[in-house]
């Protein structure tokens, strides 16, 4: 295992880290209140915290979907959490040339799964010095991501972690292979889970669909097996989001998951 930091969270160590944010940056308002409702809730429970939102949605089902603000000002919007709140951030780049410039300003790059294999945005990435999160594809094995790892290597990425957020199974339907978590893990890197995305049902009624309330028990069992990060969308009012809608988690119900989810950490880890 080849633990990094974050914008001083440590990730790999032995302690838990959450990934979480609403899904899209739909203002900086939005961003601050859930970063500082969350960072005060981690900081309680003993958890790390990285913040995460969106500053585009490339990858939606219909062409009518919200995308975003567009990069200047969603970056100006994770640059806000991260000078007001004082925590780490994240989101996910699409582009080659999105990466230096997103890098500026976020301590964690993610790549998003259906680009997870694509060797220009890996490269660029990581030579940002920042590291480097990757989904893995919905179309991807476990063991296939090990390519991947081996690209960032290459490429001397400062730090490297794999993100299950689901598999593909016939139409409209994920599944979550839970041993893959371990495969992954035993390529020497920090293994994330992806419990809202994990969740989904894509293109499952036209444009978009989940199943919100599957998102505790493949958080749970996720943790039980052993993971580094847990990834969550979060959102005050999920059903108004702008994106997401279905699988983000209420903030209101932020406490109840993650105390579950910190027991279950603690007692395997014991």
């Amino acid at each position: 295992m080849t633990p990094f930091d974050v914008g001083g969270v440590r990730i790999g160590d032995g302690r838990l880290c959450v990934i979480a944010g609403p899904c899209l940056a739909e203002s900086t308002e939005l961003c601050l209140e859930v970063a500082g409702a969350l960072k005060a809730l981690c900081a309680e429970l003993g958890l790390g915290y990285i913040f995460k939102a969106s500053f585009d949605k490339a990858n939606r089902t219909s062409a009518a979907s919200v995308r975003g603000a567009g990069l200047d000002a969603g970056v100006a919007a994770l640059k806000a959490v991260r000078d007001s709140i004082g925590v780490p951030v994240t989101t996910d780049i699409h582009t080659a040339d999105q990466a230096s410039v997103v890098a500026e300003t976020v301590d964690l790059l993610q790549i998003p799964a259906f680009l997870c294999r694509q060797t220009d945005l890996l490269e660029a990435a990581a030579r940002t010095g920042r590291p480097v999160n990757v989904k893995k594809g919905q179309f991807l094995a476990p063991h296939d991501t090990k390519n991947i790892v081996d690209k960032l290597r290459g490429f001397g990425a400062a730090g490297i972690m794999l993100t299950e957020r689901g598999t593909t199974f016939g139409y409209n339907a994920l599944v979550v292979d839970m041993p893959g978590l371990e495969i992954m893990r035993s390529f020497g890197v920090p293994v994330c889970f992806d419990a809202t995305h994990s969740a989904q049902r894509p293109g499952g009624a036209g444009t978009a669909s989940g199943v919100r309330e599957s998102i505790p028990a493949m958080a749970r069992a996720a943790t039980a097996v052993g993971i580094d990060a847990l990834f969550l969308e979060v959102h005050p009012q999920p059903e108004k989001a702008a994106s997401d809608a279905a699988t983000q988690w209420p903030l209101a119900r932020a406490r109840e998951l993650l105390e579950q989810i910190r027991a279950i950490d603690q007692a395997r880890r014991r």
